[in-house]
This record gives C-alpha cells, sequence and structure tokens, in this order.
C-alpha cells in the first residue's frame, strides 16, 4: 500500500468519508482510557485511541495494526472485543487546514472486553493520555463530542 501525497489525501478527504475504528479501552477499575489530540480534526481534545482503515485492508488486519500502533498491543483479535455500533464524525476542518474542506468519518466503535496492560502508548497521535471514568467522560467539555458519544445512555459500562 503506497501512502498518497497530502495533495491526493486531501482530495479523497474534501470528496468522501473515511472509514476508522476507535478503541474505547477498559481498565478493570471503571475508567476508560482518552489521549489528547495532536493532529487535525479534533486538535488539542480529549479523544479515543484509534485510526483510519486503509485501502486494501480488511477490517481484521486495520484492527490489529491499530490496536498495535496505538496501544502497543499485539495479541488482541477483533473478534475479542465488543462491537459497540457504526457512528459518524463530522469535523469542520481537516488533516491540512485547509479552509472549506471539512471531514467526514464512518466509525466502528470496539469496546475491548478485558482491562489490557498497555505497553506503549505512541506520542505521534496523542501527546498525552489519562483513564477517566464514564461519568467523568460525559461531565468533561474538554473530551471530544464524537468520544462522549460512547458513553451516552451507557453504550459502554465498566
Amino acid at each position: 500500500m503506497s501512502k498518497l501525497s497530502n495533495t491526493d489525501f486531501l482530495a479523497v478527504v474534501s470528496h468522501t468519508p473515511l472509514i476508522s475504528i476507535d478503541l474505547i479501552v477498559h481498565d478493570g477499575q471503571g475508567r476508560f482510557l482518552l489521549g489528547r489530540r495532536v493532529n487535525k480534526p479534533a486538535q488539542g481534545s480529549w479523544f479515543v485511541p484509534g485510526g483510519r482503515v486503509r485501502k486494501d485492508e480488511s477490517l481484521d488486519d486495520a484492527f490489529a495494526r491499530l490496536i498495535h500502533e496505538e496501544l502497543g498491543l499485539t495479541e488482541l483479535v477483533r473478534t475479542e472485543a465488543d462491537m459497540l455500533g457504526v457512528y459518524e464524525h463530522f469535523y469542520d476542518d481537516n488533516f491540512s487546514g485547509t479552509n472549506g474542506v471539512s471531514t467526514h468519518y464512518v466509525v466502528l466503535g470496539y469496546r475491548l472486553r478485558q482491562a489490557q496492560r498497555l505497553p506503549h502508548l505512541p506520542l505521534d497521535q496523542h501527546s498525552d493520555y489519562r483513564w477517566a471514568s464514564a461519568d467523568e467522560i460525559l461531565l468533561d467539555e474538554t473530551v471530544h463530542d464524537n468520544s462522549r458519544a460512547y458513553f451516552v445512555n451507557e453504550a459502554v459500562t465498566a
């Protein structure tokens, strides 16, 4: 899989939704993992880990790649997570900051069933990490609305 140039990727973002997977990680003590986003869209907001599905990448392969890249895990497969549902994320901005180009994601939300020991939390997508309860997440306006949506109506339970 070759990587698109920023110009080509901006054309994709401006014309089509992106597919992504969000990872709702529970620590076994009633808290969930959040990272402070480095990149646009949602830059500066607290957000659950996750990322885009790449062209010609199966959902299983995307899940395995994302749990490795985002969480440092290698032994978890998609069937070991609970699918919470399909969500849509709409942003007024885009990765490049180009005016007039919004971003639309179709997101598959997965809750990791077991508390996992996270060996590696990379800092390329998130500048910091924290654990928070569902109630704290719902009350905290610095948590992006798209991440808070996983905790509304108890979609995610401890």
